[in-house]
């Protein structure tokens, strides 16, 4: 119980340590964009913010899309307890960028979600957190905020039933669901 309460305090305050740049909605209220997002929620500096911060939106194409002009992948798969955003996955982030930026009228909601490991309580804040991350990255390529929405989810909607690392692997994910605005 006490190590618990421990955890729960660690996360909220590593949460809380952000910084504001923009706002973000989360189940309908605003969130402060975190500034250092692509951090897990251990504090290690992701190497993903630099090469975003570094690189710049790519021109060239970054995989392939479909016959609306959106990349095809729109699930974005991370590591065990961690909230960063894998050097590999980060060009298919900026090309749903891209895609945001030639479309302004369209939105986008950023699932989080987690593996069933965890109290609910953290894998909520870890869920939240790797929303964050990916929305950080499209704010960074210039997508406005106002086009951004984050849903943390936890372990509640997983893709992948089993209770193995090949399941849980598929469900430490952000899903990348597109909205036409009204």
């Amino acid at each position: 119980m006490r190590y618990s309460m421990i955890l729960v305090v660690a996360v909220l305050v590593a949460l809380s340590g952000c910084k504001s740049k923009g706002e973000l909605k989360t189940g309908g209220q605003e969130l402060a964009s975190a500034e250092a997002t692509t951090q897990g929620l251990a504090g290690e500096e992701g190497v993903a913010l630099h090469e975003v911060q570094t690189q710049g939106l790519q021109e060239e194409s970054t995989g392939p899309l479909d016959s609306n002009g959106l990349p095809v992948t729109k699930t974005i798969y991370f590591d065990f307890d961690s909230a960063q955003v894998r050097s590999e996955d980060i060009p298919v982030v900026q090309a749903h960028a891209k895609y945001l930026l030639d479309n302004p009228q369209v939105k986008v909601v950023l699932e989080g979600h987690t593996d069933e490991r965890g109290s609910r309580e953290y894998n909520v804040a870890l869920s939240e957190a790797r929303a964050i991350a990916v929305a950080k990255i499209l704010e960074l390529q210039g997508v406005p905020s106002l086009q951004v929405s984050v849903v943390p989810y936890g372990e509640e909607k997983p893709v992948a039933l089993g209770h193995n690392e090949a399941a849980w692997s598929k469900n430490r994910r952000v899903e990348i669901v597109y909205q036409r605005s009204q």
